[in-house]
């Protein structure tokens, strides 16, 4: 019994392994270039912020050189239960400084359903709202290219998240292996395949009619997520705009990042708890395989801890127990099919960093402690489902004031 248990399992997960793997490749390409539109959407760019002092103001004097009409947008900084001088910088540069305080709902996705209200209620309406984080840093043509995707329909958009300090760090390198990794094959495959992307958080762009429609709803600890699901449950589908780039600030630290990590992972299992069997009932319903492969991303938390306990038992059983005791699928296979599969985790990762032409030199030098970051999903995703229902938004600091030219060197 426990024999086909662990086969079972094991077929599942190679399967659904070898059917990202598959998708991946369809991300080696890139289409031609869409067709361009004058500019004529207008946009609130909404920022969140808590206690951001140190990093604002270099958003703030991004946001005023961007290549879109002064006139149809404007900039809303949500400075969410700031203790410092978080507003004063944004009032300074002349944006909007949004003050909320609320002690008890705290995160980022109740700031922005706050911020949200306030901006129904204005004089002054727009055609989308965008969203950023504080550290953040856009490419001047982002709003033009998300001008070009509303215009030929889009309703929901995700910009390209880069890194703008992959080099601070063997984290930080970490960090921008895997949105390059995402950015070129998760994102760009499944835009090229016309599946829904996943948004990531920040460089987010919504139809104002969508949000007033559906409302944004998105309070978890991973909102970005939880508003992708509700999305494409309702057979609205996010695109990915590859040239709409934004830079991102990476903690420096492995323990700021296991923290933040913790909080992506707690989150993830909330959201996949609530949609996983409605997304995958509605995609066997209606044969739809876009919902099904949304129905996995959302399930992907526990295919982690899945491999994880597999992965240990195995171990354990064979070097605790003089196993191995139980049957294993990688026992009815030849060696070289394991290496085979240990190659090409490798080859995606590098594949990605020449498609997308990483000139970074001292990233590659961190390559080699790349596996530890990925090795050490495993317990964070382990103790997050023991800590999934703590809904505690933990905020992560940023300290590193990048201008754009400085980033865009590399």
């Amino acid at each position: 019994m426990m024999d086909a248990i662990l086969i079972s399992l094991q077929v599942v997960l190679a399967v659904i392994g070898v059917y990202q793997f598959g998708l991946s490749l369809f991300g080696m390409y890139k289409k031609k270039k869409k067709e361009s539109f004058a500019p004529s959407k207008s946009f609130a760019v909404l920022v969140a912020a808590h206690n951001e002092e140190k990093v604002v103001g270099a958003l703030m004097e991004n946001l005023k050189h961007l290549n879109y009409p002064r006139e149809l947008y404007d900039v809303f900084v949500i400075c969410d239960n700031c203790t410092d001088g978080t507003a004063d910088i944004v009032r300074s540069h002349g944006m909007n400084a949004c003050v909320r305080s609320n002690p008890n709902l705290r995160g980022k996705g109740y700031a922005i359903e706050w911020m949200l209200k306030q901006l129904w209620k204005m004089p002054r309406q727009y055609d989308a709202v965008v969203m950023f984080d504080a550290d953040n840093l856009a490419h001047p043509d982002f709003l033009s290219e998300m001008n070009n995707d509303l215009c030929s329909g889009a309703r929901v958009i995700q910009g390209y998240i880069d890194t703008k300090n992959p080099e601070d760090s063997w984290i930080t390198a970490s960090y921008g292996i895997s949105y390059w990794y995402c950015n070129r094959l998760w994102q760009l495959s499944r835009h090229n395949l016309n599946m829904a992307n996943f948004l990531g958080g920040t460089g987010m762009c919504f139809e104002t009619e969508l949000l007033k429609e559906i409302g944004w709803g998105a309070t978890s600890l991973v909102e970005d997520l939880e508003f992708t699901m509700r999305c494409v449950e309702r057979g609205i589908y996010p695109v990915f705009n590859y040239d709409a780039k934004l830079f991102d600030e990476k903690p420096l630290t492995f323990k700021a990042s296991a923290r933040q990590r913790l909080r992506w992972m707690q989150g993830h299992f909330t959201v996949a708890r609530r949609y996983f069997f409605p997304l995958l009932w509605k995609s066997i319903k209606e044969r739809n395989l876009i919902k099904l492969d949304m129905a996995l991303y959302g399930a992907n938390v526990y295919i982690v801890l899945l491999t994880f306990l597999l992965t240990a038992f195995i171990w354990a059983d064979q070097s605790l127990f003089g196993g191995p005791n139980f049957e294993t699928l990688y026992a009815k296979f030849p060696l070289w099919i394991s290496f085979v599969a240990i190659a090409a985790n490798v080859f995606i990762f590098l594949a990605a960093m020449f498609l997308e032409k990483v000139k970074f030199k001292k990233v590659y030098a961190y390559l080699v402690l790349f596996p530890i970051y990925l090795i050490s999903w495993w317990p964070i995703t382990f103790y997050a489902f023991f800590t999934q229902n703590n809904k505690q938004w933990s905020h992560t600091q940023h300290t590193r004031v990048v201008r754009l030219e400085e980033v865009q060197k590399g």
